[in-house]
């Protein structure tokens, strides 16, 4: 915290038990109700703050940014945790990627691998790969078709991670078939 966090912090307290006071000593009579009360308050403004915090996260899940297809190319839109996601259509099925220049493959998650039609129980994880979270099996596949704007790939190599893994990654594989300009806020990918 810097030091404008902390007087801020210091304000707060103060007015609230300045604000606290007043109601118990002008309620000391029903003091279990008041109690109540205060805690139904304090619940709901946990609530409205727990709500703020979340509300990037929620408002991403519900409806995360579209890319737009422009003359220039695809104009992906940074996210609020400073990523940049874009939905393709993999074996027909709409799976959203984390573009990340620092994965070599395209890799699935297993709940992405069977929306597109992999079974992750049955496929062969020789392969390995290095994470953030440490070494991870790999099991490599071929994407019958990835349509990412208009352009539509076939018989795409990508691998399916046998770790924990939240969303699928784009990595270089692919994003190396495209021209990569990042300007303030957006990614733009020209072919």
């Amino acid at each position: 915290m810097v030091g404008d966090d902390i007087a801020r912090l210091v304000y707060l307290v103060l007015l609230l038990s300045v604000i606290g006071g007043y109601f118990l000593m002008s309620n000391k009579k029903q003091l279990g109700k008041t109690a109540q009360q205060a805690a139904i308050w304090a619940l709901i403004f946990l609530g409205a703050i727990a709500v703020a915090g979340l509300w990037g996260d929620v408002r991403r899940a519900a409806q995360p940014q579209a890319a737009l297809i422009t003359g220039d190319g695809i104009e992906v839109p940074v996210a609020d945790d400073g990523h940049f996601y874009l939905n393709a259509e993999v074996n027909g099925s709409n799976v959203l990627f984390v573009v990340d220049t620092g994965a070599s493959d395209i890799v699935l998650s297993e709940r992405d691998a069977r929306r597109v039609g992999f079974d992750p129980d049955t496929l062969n994880y020789f392969g390995t790969a290095m994470t953030a979270n440490g070494q991870v099996a790999t099991a490599p596949v071929r994407l019958e078709t990835l349509k990412l704007g208009e352009r539509i790939d076939e018989q795409v190599p990508a691998v399916v991670n046998s770790g924990e893994l939240d969303t699928s990654l784009l990595g270089m594989s692919y994003l190396s078939r495209y021209e990569l300009v990042l300007t303030r806020g957006r990614l733009i990918l020209k072919r």
